[in-house]
């Protein structure tokens, strides 16, 4: 039995409870969590905006250690430090033939498995693949990427999905050229590893938006020359900061319809807007035919960072060795099991950065 954080269905509260983990089977491994970083898409799952099978343990952004190892595993073995990867590739879908292994088709097929139960018997799923918000999980032998030498397990849970989305939207998908002007929109923990990643970049100008004044300090040790608090002059004032043209980029960590809106007007004319935001469906966004030409501006979706995690990871680690990217700098608190529905409240009212469990 270990403790974990269980959702029982869609816009119920956690319940932090005893569960019954089995054994790894073939192709499984058990690994000892040391850390799990509370994401806003943990948030999403609980309120319906994204869904999975449920009843379910969530957390999908977790680090920790191998204990056992189940019948044909051989890429990790007992006492082996790992990073979680929620999202694995097959291999063989039409995505992944393309090497668009962040689009795979069959990535999420584990989350509808059942892979532990309650202490009076009901099924559980694994959130999304992982279920990281307990003292141990079972996962899937390809969904763990080993930890390079030199970064510190606990903080190397954020790797898993806040700095692994950020460093690619930046890095991937806007594809950040040095000397360019980069506008970040929310300065959560994905917006912080965005900042920190624009910096590597070569950014020349790094604009960071949040409706929260007190989050300045936060994006400004990220790598943020500039900070705007949210308005309805946002944009304006962007064009403002970057002599009346817009950024070259801008990146937008929130998934609101205004936001995302925002980003795009930001940017000069033919700028490029990645969204890494999880919006529901009710948040339309919408554009006229015209604007679209005049501007020439590109507006894009960006799904884990458009990142391949076992070639992204240890480049990561490098970053990290060599002092360019600060994993210690998202974390705005360090809380337990029992903390994460006071964290998900602060997402809720734009507090902090990233929320570390840490068992």
């Amino acid at each position: 039995m270990v403790r974990a954080a269980v959702l029982p269905a869609v816009g119920s509260p956690l319940e932090i409870t005893d569960i019954d983990l089995p054994e790894p089977g073939p192709g499984q491994v058990r690994v000892r969590l040391a850390a799990a970083g509370v994401c806003h898409s943990d948030l999403s799952l609980t309120n319906g905006t994204m869904r999975v099978p449920v009843p379910a343990v969530l957390g999908h952004e977790g680090a920790g250690t191998v204990v056992s190892v189940g019948e044909g595993v051989t890429s990790v073995a007992p006492g082996d430090e790992v990073v979680l990867n929620w999202a694995p590739s097959c291999g063989s879908c039409h995505p992944c033939s393309l090497g668009e292994v962040w689009l795979c088709v069959n990535a999420l097929n584990g989350a509808a498995s059942v892979y532990a139960r309650t202490a009076d018997g009901t099924e559980l799923h694994p959130g999304l693949n992982v279920a990281a918000f307990a003292e141990e999980t079972v996962v899937a032998e390809n969904c763990l990427i080993p930890l390079p030498e030199g970064i510190p397990l606990t903080e190397a849970a954020l790797l898993g999905c806040a700095v692994l989305t950020g460093y690619g939207a930046i890095h991937h998908s806007a594809k950040v050229r040095a000397g360019e002007t980069v506008a970040v929109f929310g300065a959560g923990g994905v917006g912080l590893a965005t900042l920190q990643s624009a910096r590597i970049a070569g950014a020349a100008q790094i604009i960071a938006v949040d409706v929260s004044p007190e989050k300045e300090e936060l994006a400004r040790q990220a790598g943020a020359t500039d900070f705007v608090v949210a308005s309805e002059t946002t944009a304006k004032d962007i064009r403002k900061l970057t002599g009346g043209q817009g950024t070259d980029v801008a990146v937008e960590c929130v998934g609101r319809a205004v936001t995302i809106r925002t980003a795009w007007e930001s940017t000069r004319r033919g700028g490029r807007t990645t969204v890494v935001g999880i919006g529901g469906k009710d948040q339309q966004v919408t554009f006229n035919a015209l604007e679209l030409f005049h501007w020439g501006r590109t507006l894009a979706g960006c799904v884990y960072g458009n990142s391949n995690p076992a070639t992204d990871v240890p480049t990561l680690a490098n970053h990290i060795r060599e002092g360019r990217l600060d994993l210690d700098a998202l974390v705005s608190e360090r809380i337990a099991l029992d903390g994460i529905p006071a964290a998900f409240d602060n997402m809720v009212k734009g507090k902090g950065g990233r929320a570390l469990v840490v068992f």
